[in-house]
């Protein structure tokens, strides 16, 4: 099965996707506006600007984008350490500019915010802060130390102290903000691409795994004859070679045989088919076939009907796609209910004209509280005061990938997932009376999965209208 707690990714490898060249590019396009703003505040505002040392601080960029470009690769991509320094770079070129335009009193210095935004959506936290204080800093040595702006005519363009400080401490905060918002946004954003990357590897091998059972039971199909004309041929050898032991004990080995290839072969095809006549299956079948695997894990796995154990099938149950999406989906539910219970899992199914409803429930100790409202998000993990009364599970450390495949995969064939404790009824649950293992109500965690019957039901038309051949497997 899918191994739930895949985590591709890490946000110190994903630090290193930020490519040189990017920043390389970034960094033209600020030189271009830099420069303009230069001439359009020298030629056409008449402000007198220290313009050899603003040459030198265009310069500086100039210089470290023709260097970066000779010396490093087209597709370079920058270790952590490597964009802090670019990054910081940025910071106290734009810091020494501003600082030659007026310091706080320059609009333009807004743009100090960019390194810390790139730094926040791209590097890990750790980069981040230190990018913030250095930020902060240069801010902060901006409101002393700075050549006020002045025109040609001796004039002084400087704000008040008191908007100086004020630009300061917007500066301080929208930095804050705009680190802290791109950083928690980003993480989410990677967190659910790695989730939704692993839910279609898992819906990937349920595929390929679906296609191979059917290669099988194909085959299984096809050699049913053969064998069985084999195995005729044994028994009237044998019945002919009785006065010859050693022929005799061929034709019976023969016929063992060909019983033990009939058998392996279905064994084999269990896992599904590609059989036209199976396209679709009563909603029991389907469970049945996505709680298979876990049914001898040592917990007793109930299947209920309407609060009762069937023992053959039921008629006029609704017929629903043997899709790879439902039968992973339940899969997931089952195995998690099995991981937590502490001895039985039930799972209830029951309809009614417009609703198909399964509950899958455990008796062991539920959701954890503080994460009710959180099941079926990604990478979920329990607080530490949690833990210590929670029963611990190694295989999943707490991330919850599992459920929310199952959640991904089962919504995408249009059910509705609740998720509740015991003492909580989620929508429609029947309430079966407490008693015997069979009769009893989930006391743990419950999941309820809901479809519109029109949604999910096969057509009559798709169930006794003619079937046609059997469809090859795809490549």
């Amino acid at each position: 099965m899918f191994d739930a707690p895949l985590k591709l990714f890490n946000s110190t490898a994903r630090s290193k996707w930020l490519r040189l060249r990017t920043l390389i590019l970034l960094r033209w396009l600020a030189i271009i506006g830099q420069l303009g703003a230069i001439i359009i505040a020298t030629r056409f505002l008449e402000i007198d600007l220290r313009l050899d040392l603003c040459a030198t601080a265009l310069g500086f960029s100039v210089a470290f984008n023709i260097i970066a470009t000779v010396i490093f690769p087209a597709n370079n991509r920058l270790s952590e350490k490597n964009a802090v320094l670019t990054l910081m770079f940025d910071l106290f070129q734009l810091a020494f500019l501003v600082s030659l335009t007026g310091g706080l009193s320059n609009p333009f210095v807004v743009l100090m915010l960019v390194p810390v935004t790139i730094s926040a959506a791209a590097l890990t936290l750790r980069a981040t802060i230190i990018i913030g204080l250095v930020f902060i800093s240069l801010i902060s040595l901006l409101v002393w130390l700075y050549i006020p702006l002045t025109t040609l005519s001796g004039e002084r363009i400087q704000l008040p102290g008191l908007l100086i400080y004020g630009t300061w401490a917007a500066l301080v905060t929208s930095g804050s903000f705009l680190a802290a918002y791109a950083h928690r946004v980003t993480e989410e954003t990677f967190s659910m691409s790695e989730a939704l990357t692993a839910t279609q590897l898992a819906l990937g091998r349920e595929q390929r795994l679906t296609a191979l059972g059917g290669v099988v039971a194909a085959a299984a199909h096809e050699l049913g004859t053969p064998l069985a004309t084999i195995k005729l041929a044994a028994a009237e050898l044998a019945d002919e070679l009785g006065d010859h032991p050693h022929l005799y004990d061929d034709a019976k080995l023969i016929y063992t045989q060909a019983d033990r290839c009939r058998d392996i072969l279905r064994d084999m095809g269990r896992t599904g088919k590609d059989d036209t006549h199976l396209h679709y299956a009563p909603i029991s079948a389907v469970i049945e076939e996505a709680a298979a695997p876990h049914m001898d894990r040592g917990k007793m796995v109930m299947i209920r009907i309407d609060g009762a154990l069937q023992t053959e099938l039921v008629p006029d149950q609704p017929e629903v796609p043997r899709q790879p999406e439902i039968i992973h989906g339940l899969r997931n539910l089952v195995q998690n209910a099995v991981d937590f219970a502490a001895a039985r899992v039930w799972i209830d199914i029951d309809w009614d004209e417009k609703e198909l409803r399964i509950h899958v429930g455990d008796d062991g100790m539920g959701y954890p509280p503080d994460l009710i409202g959180k099941i079926g998000d990604p990478f979920v993990r329990k607080r530490n005061d949690t833990q210590k009364t929670q029963p611990a599970r190694p295989e999943y450390e707490g991330m919850g990938l599992g459920l929310f495949i199952a959640k991904t995969l089962l919504e995408r064939s249009g059910a509705r997932l609740t998720f509740a404790n015991g003492s909580e009824t989620p929508g429609k649950r029947p309430r079966s009376p407490l008693g015997p293992p069979e009769f009893a109500r989930p006391t743990g965690a419950i999941v309820e999965v809901v479809w519109q019957r029109y949604d999910i039901e096969a057509t009559q038309s798709a169930l006794r209208g003619p079937l046609g051949e059997n469809s090859n497997f795809d490549d």
